[in-house]
Formats: structure tokens, sequence, C-alpha cells
């Protein structure tokens, strides 16, 4: 176990390293960058804006930049942001709650509601809630998240006005209920989408599992119904979800940015939306390499539960 532990950190330092090589010369060859703001500034002179380049390092060669930027990420320090100087880790500290509160909560629901849905199709094969279910994730999957956002707002916020159209909180208040209030709508609609991809995952692993001979020969043993299912099926489906749960990660970060900028969400989505129109890159490279690390411990984290409820791959 630890040799595997090992390996994968190994796997996962050359990775954030090519990450960040890639992520670094896209940005720095972009057209435009940082001093394009600067530029707008009117009556600015070019020495000035050569001085605030060399100021902020600008003005170095590409690979140096990318080897005292690489160095101070090692160190624990991420730079500092072009916007207002403040340090990159403090200003993705102030974001991350959000998120985390709007992931957490997505994907709670998008487990509950999927691993149900996928339960019931299984056992239910060719009925109507089977049909209704594998309709229902292909037009969930069809449908850019964006557009459910956008006839939520319209629909619970416009014309009925039960829920807040965007935003983290009210002003004044910051109570627990008003942080759920304002928490429901953005978390559905991210949680749409995986609950489609959820359920479809379920659905087959359950069928697979139903068609073991262990789950045939519990049958024989005269137990109920729901015994084998709970006790046979359910637990020995679950084990690829874990998996999955893990290659969700980056799909929930992705949904996540679409959903904070369409419900004004204060979150590192909306933040790094911001920071792309501000060319603020010390910012975006904080949040890519931040992002890629979550993503890379999500999926550790899902291999190791993994190995350590089935027997089968831990022995091996």
């Amino acid at each position: 176990m630890l040799r595997f532990l090992m390996g994968r950190l190994g796997q996962s330092l050359v990775l954030l390293f090519i990450v960040s090589l890639i992520g670094f010369s896209v940005l720095m060859l972009a057209p435009g960058g940082p001093m394009s703001q600067f530029a707008l500034t009117p009556g600015i002179s070019k020495a000035e804006l050569d001085k605030i380049a060399a100021q902020m390092g600008l003005d170095r060669p590409i690979l140096v930049q990318y080897a005292d930027w690489l160095w101070g990420l090692v160190r624990g320090d991420w730079g500092k942001s072009f916007r207002d100087g403040r340090p990159v880790l403090e200003i993705i500290g102030g974001h991350l709650f959000a998120t985390l509160l709007l992931m957490g909560s997505s994907t709670a629901i998008a487990v509950a509601l999927g691993t149900w849905i996928g339960i019931k199709g299984a056992v239910k094969r060719y009925s109507i809630f089977d049909y209704a279910a594998t309709v229902g994730a292909m037009v969930a999957l069809s449908i850019p998240t964006f557009w459910f956002g956008l006839v939520a707002i319209y629909l619970f916020s416009l014309r009925l006005g039960w829920l807040p159209a965007g935003n983290m909180y009210t002003i004044g208040d910051q109570s627990v209920l008003d942080y759920l209030h304002h928490l429901i709508m953005p978390s559905m609609v991210l949680a749409l989408v995986n609950v489609a991809i959820w359920s479809r995952y379920m659905r087959t692993a359950t069928l697979e599992v139903i068609n073991q001979d262990f789950v045939k020969t519990a049958r024989a043993k005269g137990l109920s119904p729901r015994r084998v299912l709970m006790k046979h099926v359910v637990g020995n489906a679950l084990i690829p979800m874990i998996t999955l749960a893990g290659l969700q990660l980056p799909t929930l970060l992705g949904g996540a940015l679409v959903t904070e900028t369409v419900f004004t969400w204060p979150g590192m989505g909306r933040l790094f939306l911001d920071s792309l129109g501000y060319s603020d890159y010390p910012v975006i490279m904080g949040l890519l390499m931040f992002s890629a690390i979550l993503v890379i411990i999500g999926n550790l984290a899902a291999d190791l539960v993994t190995a350590f409820v089935d027997p089968r791959i831990r022995l091996a």
C-alpha cells in the first residue's frame, strides 16, 4: 500500500509540473498580456509602461519568469496580484469556502439522487421509470449548464419569487438559513448534470452485480429481495462509483465556474473569470495550480478508498 501511495505521489508531482509549464506558457504567449491593462490608462507613456513592466518582472525572458515563479510556488510564495498587490494565496483563501460549499452541497445532491435513480432504474429495467430516467439524463447532458441556471432564475426568482437570483447571502443577514436559501438554486443547477452521469453509471454497475453468481446464490438461499439488494448488490455496485467520484472533480470545477458566474456566487470560478478579464496572471496561475492539486488529491483519495473497501485491489 505504501509503495502504491509513493508511486502515485511521484506521478502527481510530475503531472503538476507539466500543468504548470503548459499553463504558464499559454498565458505568457497569449496576445495582450497584463501590460494591456496599464496601456489603457490615459496619457501613460512608453517609458512609464517599461518601468511598470520592470517592477513586475515582466521584462525578463519567459523561462526566467517561470523558474522564479516555480521556485516561489515550492516555497509557498504564489506571488502577488497585479490588481491590488495582495498575496495570491490570501485571495484564493477568501473565495475557497464559497466554492467548497457549492461543490459539497451539489455533490451530496448528485450522489443521493443519482444513486437512487440508478438503482431503481436497474431493478425496474425497461419500465416507464427507467425510460424516463434515461431520457431525463440525455436532456440534462445535452443542454448547457448556464441555460439551466438562467431558466431557474427566470422561473423561481422572477416569476415565482421563491429564491434569490444570486449572491451568497443577503447583506445584513448572513444567517445559516439565509445561506441555505441562496444555496438551493445554484447547488441544484450544478448537481443536475452530475445526477445524470451518476445515475447512468450506477444503473450499469447495479446491472452488472445483479447478474453475478453470488447474487443468484443469495436469492437461492431464500433471502428477501430487499436484503439481497441492500447487502449484496448495492455495496458491490458502489465500489466503481468511488472512482467516479474522483473523476467528477474536474467536471464539478468546470461547472462551478459557469454556475458561479450565472448566480454571481463569490467562489473561485467567479474569481477566475474576473482575473482573466484583468489579465491578473499570478491569480490565474494560482487558481490553475490549486484546482489541479484538488483534482489530484480527489483522485488519489478515491483510489485509496477503493483499495481499502475492495480487498481484491488491496491484495493485488
